[in-house]
């Protein structure tokens, strides 16, 4: 039985309280939530709801397993209903079985709260005189709890002030990941009152993230980042809204999602989606901030297709492939590294929203962490690009993705007459060695650089810790006309 779901068909509220009985408990708290028939004067005929059902069912299920854990109940479980709904059809069901009243009455109310307050659930009242238009029902929870979040420190500022705050208020931004950077960005933004705030990130929290990305604990290891980032920020400054949306960035949805916003931020820790990024940006006219992260050095970037300014293609036309430069994973961040990079992104955000003095344009700052250091680059716009960006591709359908990963044990790859080759570092090699004989050592520089010494007419399986840099390389080989080389799926971290 699931702690948390969604159903079309009406609620039998007997049947749900007698699923939940335990004769370890001697205390059971119920709420039922009905359709009424009038709200704010207005006559209501009936009501729809609508939700995000894939992200709201992971996240109920946590809220549930909270609200037991934090008040020490026995079992409870909540019922959503999503369609049509007449008037008094309940709408919303939540049960609890403790050892005690006092905590079934607890733990039913923290779960009826959360399930109002962090959900993606929408509904549409139809009033006699129109309908209510879809409603986020996040905003029926902040008019219920009357939150109070101190803007004093910034209204005072003579650039802001209540009429720059309105601004933050009414805009929405867009943030693609949320790992380092994003954590340090969604927590600068949220302070600062932007009014919506859209979290992408289709990844859970690993316990190896924890170190930089100060919005997760412990207890969130295994769960989508996107949902546990917007409980935590909801929980921090209830007054603005929090869409999480965890999925990944792809060349189908990217301009549908960055055109949501004002601005767009890319967090994301891939050249791949940058450049995704960076081309949906242009495209649908929006500013975007872009920032990455490389053991103690980062580097900031404002795209400005709305005003004619240049973008990532104008310096680099072609994405460099993932893989080839190191990532967090593989070579290594110090937790404060992303966190200064993603709190530029979000002071460069406040200044575009608030239209402030010192707006980068047409630039790169280089950041080094280790002697404080900071270059400015010029970043001018290409040539070519006239009234257009010249470099920037459809978006619109993903480009096919060749088969050239192995998912095979490394012993049964070589039986089957692979070629092993190591393409780690020799660090990496006598810290981890592979668990193979008869297999070669060449490092990924190395390697690109001798592949043409190597028998074409043999197959060759590339080996590193992820997959990640052995696909890279891959995909750089068969570029270049050897399409004997593949790429060891998940790299040594799956083989067991």
């Amino acid at each position: 039985m699931n702690t948390f779901e969604f159903t079309h068909e009406p609620l039998e509220p007997a049947a749900l309280s007698a699923a939940l009985a335990d004769p370890a408990a001697g205390g059971f708290a119920a709420f039922e939530g009905r359709v009424r028939n009038q709200n704010d004067g207005r006559d209501v005929s009936r009501l729809e709801y609508e939700a995000f059902e894939e992200l709201a069912q992971v996240e109920g299920e946590h809220i549930v397993a909270e609200a037991l854990r934090r008040h020490g109940a026995l079992r409870g479980r909540c019922v959503h209903r999503l369609g049509a709904l007449a008037i008094g059809e309940v709408a919303v069901w939540v049960g609890v079985a403790a050892a005690h009243r006092a905590e079934a009455f607890a733990a039913c109310r923290q779960i009826i709260d959360e399930i109002k307050h962090r959900l993606p659930i929408w509904k549409k009242e139809h009033f006699a005189d129109g309908d209510s238009g879809w409603v986020n029902c996040t905003h029926c929870a902040e008019a219920a709890r009357v939150p109070d979040f101190d803007y004093s420190r910034q209204l005072v500022l003579p650039e802001i002030g209540t009429t720059g705050q309105q601004r933050l208020a009414q805009s929405t931004v867009i943030v693609i990941g949320a790992g380092g950077l994003g954590c340090a960005v969604l927590s600068g933004l949220a302070g600062a009152g932007i009014g919506t705030i859209v979290i992408v990130d289709d990844d859970v929290v690993d316990p190896a993230n924890l170190h930089r990305q100060p919005l997760y604990t412990p207890d969130d290891v295994g769960r989508q980042k996107a949902g546990a980032a917007a409980a935590r920020l909801a929980a921090y400054n209830p007054t603005i809204r929090l869409r999480p949306m965890p999925v990944r960035l792809t060349a189908a949805n990217a301009k549908e999602i960055v055109a949501l916003g004002n601005v767009v931020v890319d967090c994301s820790d891939n050249f791949a989606t940058k450049f995704l990024v960076n081309d949906a940006a242009v495209l649908t006219g929006r500013p975007a901030v872009l920032a990455s992260v490389y053991q103690y050095e980062g580097q900031l970037q404002v795209v400005r297709a709305d005003a004619r300014g240049s973008c990532l293609r104008c310096q680099w036309p072609e994405a460099t492939r993932d893989g080839l430069v190191g990532n967090c994973a593989e070579s290594g961040v110090l937790g404060p590294v992303p966190a200064v990079l993603g709190s530029l992104q979000a002071m460069e955000v406040l200044k575009l929203l608030l239209d402030l003095p010192g707006q980068m344009r047409d630039e790169i700052l280089l950041v080094d962490l280790l002697d404080l250091g900071q270059r400015r680059l010029n970043a001018p716009r290409a040539r070519e690009c006239n009234d257009r960006c010249a470099r920037i591709r459809s978006v619109d359908a993903a480009a096919p993705t060749p088969e050239l990963e192995i998912a095979l044990p490394l012993a049964e790859a070589a039986a089957q007459g692979y070629r092993i080759i190591d393409i780690r570092n020799p660090e990496e090699c006598a810290q981890t060695p592979l668990p193979l004989g008869g297999h070669q050592s060449i490092p990924l520089p190395r390697l690109l650089d001798a592949a043409s010494t190597l028998d074409p007419r043999l197959r060759y399986l590339l080996v590193c810790a992820h997959g990640i840099r052995s696909r890279a390389a891959a995909e750089q080989l068969r570029a270049g006309g050897r399409g004997n080389f593949w790429s060891l799926r998940g790299g040594l971290a799956r083989q067991g």
